[in-house]
């Protein structure tokens, strides 16, 4: 009994009923007879819910907040709120601080939450998958439900899909074709009976409804006696009208001012067009009328409060304030011209006239006269007035001057020069009008008047020309030179080959020549000179200025007789924008000068054989023997000579000599595929065994053994050169490609894989062994495999365009257009990629975008043959003959060399004769029209 506290018994002896609220109806002390009464406290207040609060001694709201909050925040501790497994309902500690301590117990306790959360989560995880894939195995969705059925969509045809009936409509006729709801108009005689709103007791007897039974009609107050007649209503209608629209009618003429079409129109430009607010006008009017009144003499405040009223729609308001203004300033041509151009054309020519006499100097008042005359004698006359008040304007003697004819023009000009003669414009204007020799004496007076002007020599250089007189050209622009440097002007190259220029595109050529040859030192430094005229010459030849370029490059092969590089130029000009007999003519000297350089005897070489003279062409290269003896190029370019004209002995023979003299791999490479050309397939193997012996680094020799090999079915001794081969050169990418694509032949896949994968473990970052690699899968049907591997290449290969070229097609249709952005965005100036996107458009018959997508991708890269097979195809198929010959043109001008199927077709040695135009052709055969 020691161990029971105090507590225990309070609780023993505590009553039940103590803190209980009492019972419904409860009233203490009935038991003692007591008697129970209702107060206003029971029932409740007398004021309705949603009335104020008359809550007139309440605490303030904040005092009210901050006590609310303090409840709150009270902890409930009591015996009544405490369980014995969960403690109390709140935090015994929530008022204590919270330290380091409890910071670091609420991490433990959530890392051991999350430690047993994921224990669970691969068992929860999994439980969703396999309930996921249940679910959609027994509801699929419909997309799956008729997957099988697009797939054989593949093998519908075209007749078959024509003949698929369109869709009905299946619901019933009554729903497909509602029919109108009919309205049927009432009988004059319904309305007028019904008029007064009267009931009527009787039948119309005209009805032929009347009643047998006899009764008495009962009119109303307001039944009218007679028949209503509607059509007689209608003509009053227009009777009315009438009237209304003559009493606006012109007394004069007859005619109706009211415009009926026309009148909501007229109502329209009636509203003024300034869409601002109006108190900003108010405040612009206010300050404009406070700049007039306080210094009226200030001619843009009238300018400006007219264009204000102006703009609002006020144009009188507008031309009287202008004119207010020209009364205060009328020595303001400003203002005269904003009165003339408010003003209608009548009037505006009495407000030119004013203005005239009171500025008779004002050119801008007089030009405006002659525009405000619709007549050519007026505005004549008009000028002639004009230049009898100024008779210095230039302005004024130019703009008569176009209005006269040719004579009238002379003598007036005659007049100008006299008034004006510092005018260049005039003194050209002048000789252009006058004959040979009055032309020269006008010009000369021009020099005497203006010794500083370049534009009246060059005038008098091309007069020479023209009339024949070459050989003074060139001295009177040496003597122009002379005379503006001693009378203090500065020769500017620049302004003076613009002057060459534009005498070259007026035809004359001497005095744009001379000019070239005048200025073209001036202001040059010494070891500039060669850079600063080359960047002269291709400027004149992007400015399509060629014989300024020639002429540049005349003087400069002057100056540099030996410098290879400006020949070199000089003869791809020539060989642009030039004849093949200028060109010639440059390569006869410029290999006399340089007899050393290959290139040169080369170019002269090939363009003899381009225009058929052959042994003009064996010509130039036996004197290109005799300057470079043991010269590579020399030696194969004879070679490809003789062999283009069928000169194969010949051929054969001069190979045998360059083995002997010049033994380079490029000569052995040469003389083995002639034999092979030939079907000498065993001179070819044994000229390719000892080339690989002494060459064995060269990994086109080993190419050619093996293709040679494989032609003869030897694919085991194919297989061991390519192999020996890679062992030589083990960074010739071609030639990992033809390794794998024998095995591949042969049927042996694995090895094929085996063989790229090690190519790219040698060459990493090769986009073409990556595109191999992939092509063998999708040969193979392997597609997804081809997939994986196309997105392990671009990670290691982005900016590969091959690779998104090929991306590109191996999506499905939607998404092409989605992979064609990517590759975009990535080599946006890749020609594989814009060949493919070129195809994309093609495969969706957008044949517009097609042409644009082919023509950039043959100017990004113009080499690219594949580029041009497909352009070429495209317009056989959708084009023009016209564009056709125009793609066949460009192509053969381009010579393009590279690109897969082209590099198949012209390097395959049963077309080793083949130009450019059958390769082309060849290649057109043999791609596919892309789907």
């Amino acid at each position: 009994m020691s161990n029971i506290t105090a507590a225990v018994i309070a609780n023993r002896n505590k009553k039940h009923f103590l803190g209980v609220p009492a019972p419904l109806g409860y009233v203490a002390g009935v038991g003692r007879g007591a008697t129970g009464f209702t107060t206003r406290s029971d029932i409740g207040p007398a004021r309705d819910a949603n009335d104020v609060s008359d809550d007139r001694h309440a605490p303030p709201a904040t005092k009210r907040k901050k006590k609310d909050e303090e409840e709150e925040e009270d902890e409930d501790l009591n015996d009544s709120n405490y369980d014995e497994f969960s403690g109390y309902s709140g935090s015994l500690f929530s008022k204590d601080p919270y330290d380091k301590d409890d910071e670091e117990a609420d991490a433990i306790y959530d890392s051991i939450d999350k430690r047993m959360d994921e224990k669970r989560k691969e068992y929860r995880d999994r439980r969703l998958r396999e309930d996921l894939e249940r679910y959609r195995q027994e509801r699929p969705k419909i997309q799956q439900q008729f997957s099988d059925l697009k797939r054989s969509l593949a093998s519908v045809t075209s007749e078959e899909w024509s003949t698929i009936p369109e869709v009905g409509d299946s619901r019933n006729r009554k729903q497909r074709n509602p029919r109108a709801e009919k309205f049927t108009p009432l009988p004059d005689s319904v309305l007028s009976r019904n008029l007064g709103g009267e009931t009527s007791s009787t039948l119309d007897p005209s009805s032929g409804l009347a009643s047998m039974v006899p009764g008495v009609a009962t009119p109303g107050m307001l039944t009218p006696t007679g028949d209503l007649d509607l059509r007689k209503i209608g003509q009053a209608r227009n009777t009315l009208m009438n009237v209304k629209l003559s009493q606006v009618s012109d007394s004069v003429t007859g005619q109706t001012v009211v415009d009926p079409k026309g009148y909501l129109t007229d109502l329209q430009s009636m509203i003024p067009t300034y869409g601002g607010d109006i108190n900003d006008i108010k405040k612009a009017r206010l300050l404009l009328k406070s700049v007039r009144e306080t210094n009226p003499n200030h001619p843009p405040a009238w300018i400006a409060s007219a264009r204000l009223e102006e703009v609002t729609g006020k144009v009188q308001m507008a031309r009287n304030l202008i004119m207010r203004g020209c009364e205060m300033n009328p020595q303001s041509e400003d203002l005269w011209l904003e009165a003339a151009r408010l003003q209608p054309p009548d009037t505006a020519k009495a407000v030119i006239a004013q203005a005239a006499r009171h500025i008779p100097t004002s050119v801008r008042i007089w030009i405006k006269a002659a525009d405000l005359e619709t007549e050519t004698k007026a505005k004549r006359r008009v000028f002639r007035k004009a230049l009898e008040h100024i008779p210095n304007s230039v302005r004024l003697w130019k703009a008569a001057v176009e209005l006269e004819n040719p004579d009238d023009a002379r003598i007036l000009l005659s007049r100008a020069v006299e008034c004006c003669n510092t005018s260049v414009e005039l003194w050209l204007a002048l000789a252009r009008l006058e004959t040979y020799e009055n032309a020269r004496k006008v010009l000369n007076k021009a020099r005497e008047n203006i010794p500083t002007d370049r534009q009246i020599w060059t005038t008098a250089a091309k007069l020479e020309e023209a009339n024949g007189n070459i050989h003074m050209v060139e001295k009177i622009i040496d003597r122009s030179l002379t005379s503006l440097t001693v009378n203090g002007v500065e020769i500017n190259r620049d302004h003076w080959f613009q002057e060459a220029i534009e005498s070259e595109k007026s035809g004359a050529v001497n005095c744009c020549q001379a000019i070239v040859k005048a200025v073209i030192g001036v202001g040059v430094e010494e070891e500039d000179r060669k850079q600063t005229w080359i960047d002269d010459a291709e400027f004149c030849a992007k400015e399509t200025a060629f014989e300024c370029a020639r002429a540049v490059y005349a003087h400069a092969l002057q100056i540099f007789p030996s410098k290879k590089s400006i020949w070199l130029r000089a003869a791809y000009f020539e060989k642009n924008h030039g004849t093949r007999e200028s060109l010639e003519a440059l390569l006869q000297r410029a290999v006399a000068h340089c007899p050393k350089s290959e290139i040169l005897w080369l170019m002269g070489a090939k363009s003899k054989w381009m225009a058929g003279d052959v042994p003009a062409a064996r010509g130039i290269l036996s004197l290109a023997f005799q300057a470079n003896p043991n010269s590579e190029d020399i030696w194969l370019a004879a070679v490809k000579l003789e062999s283009e004209n069928a000169e194969y002995e010949r051929a054969r023979r001069l190979l045998a000599k360059a083995r002997g003299s010049a033994p380079t791999p490029r000569v052995m490479m040469k003389s083995a595929r002639l034999e092979w050309a030939l079907e000498r397939f065993e001179e070819a193997l044994r000229l390719l065994i000892e080339a690989v012996e002494v060459f064995p680094d060269f990994p086109k020799l080993w190419m050619m053994k093996g293709q040679i090999e494989e032609q003869q079915r030897r694919t085991d001794d194919a297989a061991a050169t390519y192999t020996l081969g890679l062992k030589k050169c083990p960074t010739s990418i071609p030639l990992w490609i033809l390794s794998a694509n024998l095995e591949e032949r042969k049927g042996v896949l694995t090895k094929a894989r085996s063989i790229l994968e090690r190519g790219r473990l040698r060459n990493p970052k090769v986009a073409v062994l990556w595109l191999e690699a992939i092509r063998v899968e999708l040969r193979a049907g392997l597609k997804e495999i081809a997939s994986t591997m196309m997105a392990r290449a671009l990670q290691e290969c982005p900016n590969a365009g091959e690779l998104w070229a090929e991306a590109i097609f191996m999506e499905t249709k939607p998404q092409r257009k989605t992979k064609s952005v990517d590759a975009l965005k990535k080599c946006e100036h890749d020609p594989h990629v814009l060949l493919a996107v070129s195809k994309l458009f093609w495969s969706e018959h957008k044949f517009s975008k097609c042409r644009d997508w082919f023509n950039r991708t043959v100017k990004i890269d113009p080499d690219l043959g594949d580029a041009w097979a497909y352009f070429y195809k495209f317009e056989l198929l959708h084009g023009t003959e016209q564009q056709q010959h125009e793609v066949l043109d460009r192509c053969i001008a381009a010579e393009p060399t590279h690109g897969e199927a082209w590099c198949r077709v012209s390097k395959n040695i049963q077309n080793w004769q083949f130009k450019t135009p059958e390769v082309l052709l060849a290649v057109v055969r043999e791609l596919s029209i892309p789907v």
